[in-house]
């Protein structure tokens, strides 16, 4: 052990820094300009290699076949920096040869031989799939290191504002089949309640006609994007 002395953080000068940031990032780069998609799942970890720019003007199954032996290297890396264990599920693009899929087959054996967790890796499919059975020496950097987006709830998505406005014109209607309503009150985030009151605001005209109601759009940032109020008075 020795004492860092130096102006830049330790991290930050020897790389550390950039590299436990990068693990928590969807992509993963390739050096000829492709790159990596990891998604993690409840039931297993899905790999999609990409070309990206990496094209090739001559021969494709080459250009392929070298991205491919650059996303084979880079899975290895990345199954081992991130912690990454159980099921894994790598899609290469497709090669028509069938000795181009042994070459990153024995690539990616080659780069995961010095792999300490006890590791089963399957041929490569004629649709360019291997599946990797990895051990789980340690939690999975991605968990240690984040947890469930509290807006999404951890999908990874949420409904656009538009989906959200066609909900509020259903409830709209369900209230206005008593007729007992004079107004409708609706609290909406402000990007739904925007689009309420612009591009769908012909619309809500139909709605106060069928409903016999005047209907009031309010704002309010304070609610998550698929939330609403709706008050009937």
């Amino acid at each position: 052990v020795r004492h860092w002395t130096g102006d830049t953080p330790l991290f930050e000068a020897h790389g550390a820094e950039a590299t436990i940031r990068s693990t928590m990032e969807r992509r993963a780069p390739l050096p000829g300009g492709g790159y990596l998609v990891i998604d993690d799942t409840e039931a297993m970890t899905v790999i999609d290699v990409n070309t990206g720019r990496f094209v090739g003007k001559r021969d494709q199954e080459e250009t392929i076949l070298r991205n491919n032996l650059e996303a084979a290297k880079e899975v290895a890396y990345q199954m081992k920096l991130r912690g990454i264990g159980g099921i894994i599920i790598v899609d290469f693009i497709d090669m028509e040869r069938e000795k181009n899929r042994d070459k990153v087959y024995h690539a990616l054996v080659d780069a995961m031989a010095s792999d300490k967790a006890r590791t089963r890796i399957s041929r490569i499919s004629d649709l360019g799939l291997i599946e990797i059975s990895r051990e789980r020496v340690r939690e999975d950097l991605l968990r240690s290191l984040s947890e469930p987006c509290h807006y999404c709830e951890g999908r990874g998505y949420t409904k656009s504002p538009t989906t959200v406005a066609y909900e509020i014109f259903r409830e709209i209607r369900k209230i206005g089949e008593s007729g007992e309503s004079q107004r409708i009150v609706i609290g909406a985030h402000p990007s739904v309640a925007g689009l309420l009151q612009d591009e769908e605001r012909q619309g809500l005209e139909m709605l106060e006609r069928e409903c016999s109601a005047k209907i009031i759009i309010t704002p309010d940032s304070q609610l998550h994007l698929e939330q609403y109020d709706l008050v009937a008075l």
